[in-house]
């Protein structure tokens, strides 16, 4: 029982650090809101634009992602794996440089528009209501295509081959497999993608910012960062945090338990979706989504590759700042989210506590942290200190998830062999959890790695305008219209990102004994 409760104790200790920062946080901003009388009519207006955007983008990602998971499903192609890891490029691409790369396509100065000027057509533009929407479709795209994915993968082929045998057509195999399949996997998809576009900070700053396209993320920098409104910046924190757990709680009741669908595992049915027509509209969702996906990132790299030479010194020190940075968040978020993945299979708290960070944005963390440190030493000074801590926090969910489904088949195949041997404490961690687990912990590293590389969000409310990280730094290039110079920062955060993300899954592979 002793050892029980002592093996409890770096689970307890990681909660209830996130609850100190969660709710301290918090509490903090509470305090100093003293209520909703600080808001105005723009605020309302901000609140407005957050929750119908959100909506459509999430509606418009999993619409789109609908026929793209069906076509990559039905189809057999070369390349078909390394496509659909593509597609999933953007879920870890940095947000400021995935911005820049839509504003080399459709930007004034972008090829779009080039093409339109040379045949007399009018321009489009990507700022405003509907920038921010693409660009949240843009993100969110491949992450509702991959959700999707999994459940026609979910769906035992022996399903399909006696649809198949029965004759059923689109429109029945729609009503009868994959129609119960979207009833359970479309909700949950739609909800997880309206709860990062509520949060959404970097896309609103570039591409939005007007008063029709002002979130409330983007409002909290504005009262903080402009007008020093501090009991204004903390009352719209208050009403993040309620969107945030206003969304979670319809998660919760809306989104439909996996049904048992065994089967023999055998591959996939061919023929699925046979005939020139069906052929034709898997060929056009498959190429348009990689159109719409992957062009950026390739306009991007083409424009800064060249440029890479002529940064100036201040992104190579921002470089140095942001490895740091994502380094010491990579190593704070596995400390911290072990024990309580270890923790969680027999203690729901361990989860729940885990889950924490969701319910507060980056910006409510952040506005939280210098009103407590305000008193007594300058915030700015803690810039950094404050955001490798908001980056660790904000990752955390991710690896926790992560890493509960390994954690829970170590413990039922290894625990009783190991209470038999005595092996407790750090002995264990080095000989068995570490091992077991080490492909998670590569992943969730990895994750967490570019995750932080890439945030643009405390940093803006802490900095002086000398510290700085690589996302600031590409963002003020692209402030002072330095567009060349911004697309070669752009292409060194994408390539460090990536680097960093295959590093750490890479260690983890090779650390696994099996």
């Amino acid at each position: 029982m002793a050892r029980g409760l002592r093996q409890l104790i770096p689970a307890a200790l990681s909660a209830a650090l996130l609850a100190a920062l969660v709710l301290g946080t918090l509490g903090a901003v509470t305090i100093r809101a003293g209520g909703f009388g600080a808001l105005r009519g723009p605020d309302l207006s901000a609140l407005w634009f957050t929750v119908w955007q959100a909506a459509l983008s999430a509606a418009l990602s999993c619409a789109l992602a609908v026929p793209v998971a069906r076509a990559l499903y039905r189809r057999r192609f070369m390349g078909r794996g390394l496509l659909i890891s593509l597609l999933g490029a953007p879920f870890i691409l940095p947000t400021i440089a995935a911005v820049m790369g839509l504003i080399a396509v459709f930007g004034r100065r972008g090829f779009v528009n080039e093409a339109l000027g040379a045949v007399g057509l009018p321009e489009v533009t990507i700022y405003g209501a509907h920038g921010v929407i693409a660009a949240h479709v843009f993100f969110n795209l491949p992450l509702a295509t991959r959700m999707l994915l999994h459940g026609w993968q979910a769906i035992p082929s022996e399903r399909f081959r006696l649809a198949q045998s029965l004759g059923f057509g689109p429109a029945q195999m729609l009503r009868h497999l994959e129609g119960p399949m979207l009833r359970r996997v479309l909700p949950g998809a739609a909800l997880a993608i309206f709860l990062v576009c509520l949060t959404s900070f970097a896309i609103a700053l570039t591409l939005g910012g007007g008063p029709r396209a002002t979130t409330v993320e983007l409002a909290i920098y504005q009262a903080f960062r402009f007008d020093f409104d501090m009991s204004r910046a903390a009352s719209l924190a208050l009403v993040q945090v309620g969107l945030c757990l206003g969304a979670l709680v319809v998660s919760l009741l809306v989104t439909l338990p996996s049904s048992s669908e065994a089967g023999l595992d055998r591959p996939p049915v061919a023929g699925l979706g046979a005939g020139l027509v069906l052929r034709a509209q898997d060929t056009l969702a498959i190429a348009a989504a990689s159109a719409f996906l992957l062009i950026p990132i390739a306009t991007i790299l083409m424009r800064g590759i060249p440029t890479l030479g002529a940064l100036p010194g201040s992104v190579w020190s921002a470089v140095g700042t942001s490895l740091w940075i994502a380094g010491g968040s990579t190593l704070l978020t596995l400390a911290l989210a072990l024990p309580l993945a270890l923790a969680a299979p027999r203690h729901r708290w361990a989860e729940a506590a885990a889950m924490l960070p969701l319910t507060a944005s980056a910006l409510v963390m952040g506005t939280g942290l210098f009103l407590i440190a305000r008193p007594f030493v300058n915030p700015t000074s803690l810039a950094l200190p404050v955001t490798l801590i908001a980056n660790a926090a904000l990752s955390l969910p991710f690896a926790v998830r992560i890493l509960i489904p390994e954690a829970r088949q170590l413990q039922a195949d290894y625990d009783r062999l190991a209470a038999s041997l005595g092996l407790t404490g750090v002995a264990r961690l080095r000989l068995l959890t570490l091992p077991r687990l080490a492909r998670p912990l590569g992943f969730a590293a990895g994750l967490s790695a570019a995750f932080s590389m890439g945030d643009l969000g405390v940093i803006t409310l802490f900095s002086d305008g000398e510290t700085q990280t690589l996302p600031l730094a590409l963002f003020q290039l692209m402030g002072s219209y330095r567009l060349d110079q911004a697309a070669g920062a752009a292409t060194l955060l994408m390539v460090l990102t990536f680097a960093l993300f295959w590093a750490c899954d890479r260690i983890g592979h090779h650390a696994d004994p099996r």
